[in-house]
C-alpha cells in the first residue's frame, strides 16, 4: 500500500490496471512520450521524487492517455488544470497542484522500477486505486 499522500484529481476515483514507468525531476518530456503510446488499459506511475516546485501532468497530457487508452495516472510530484481534469474520465492522483509548467529537458528514465510513497513499483506490476488509497501487486488481485 502506497503511504496515504494522494489525493483524487481525474473525474475516476477507481481505476487499475498494469503499470507502465516513468522517472523524472520536473521534466515531464517522458510523461508526455509515454501517454503519447497506446496504454491499453495500463496506469502510468510517474516518479516525480515528490517535487512540488513544477506540474508533470495537466489537462492536455491527461487527454492524450484518454485518448490513447490509459486507465490512470498516479504522480509523485504535481498536476495542474485540477478543475479541467476533474471532468475528465480518467483516474489521476497526485501530491497537489501547481500552476508552473514543467521545464522540458527530455531527462530521466523510463520502463525502470521506482519508489514512491514507501513502495517499490515495477513496469507489469498491477496497480488499484480508489478513494481509499493505493495498492499495488506483482499479479491481478482478481
Amino acid at each position: 500500500m502506497l503511504d496515504p499522500i494522494f489525493r483524487d484529481y481525474g473525474g475516476v476515483t477507481a481505476f487499475s490496471g498494469p503499470v507502465a514507468t516513468v522517472k523524472v525531476h520536473e521534466d515531464n518530456v517522458l510523461v508526455r512520450e509515454a501517454l503519447s503510446s497506446p496504454g491499453d488499459g495500463r496506469v502510468l506511475v510517474v516518479d516525480g521524487g515528490a517535487s512540488l516546485r513544477y506540474a508533470l501532468v495537466g489537462d492536455q497530457l491527461a487527454q492524450l492517455a484518454i485518448d490513447n487508452g490509459w486507465r490512470g495516472i498516479v504522480v509523485s510530484g504535481c498536476i495542474r488544470d485540477a478543475e479541467e481534469m476533474g471532468a475528465m474520465p480518467i483516474g489521476v492522483k497526485a501530491l497537489a497542484t501547481n500552476p508552473r509548467k514543467s521545464v522540458k529537458r527530455g531527462q530521466g528514465v523510463s520502463g525502470e522500477t521506482v519508489e514512491i510513497a514507501g513502495v517499490t513499483v515495477a513496469p507489469g506490476d498491477w496497480l488499484y486505486a480508489d478513494r481509499d488509497g493505493v495498492i499495488v501487486a506483482a499479479q491481478p488481485l482478481a
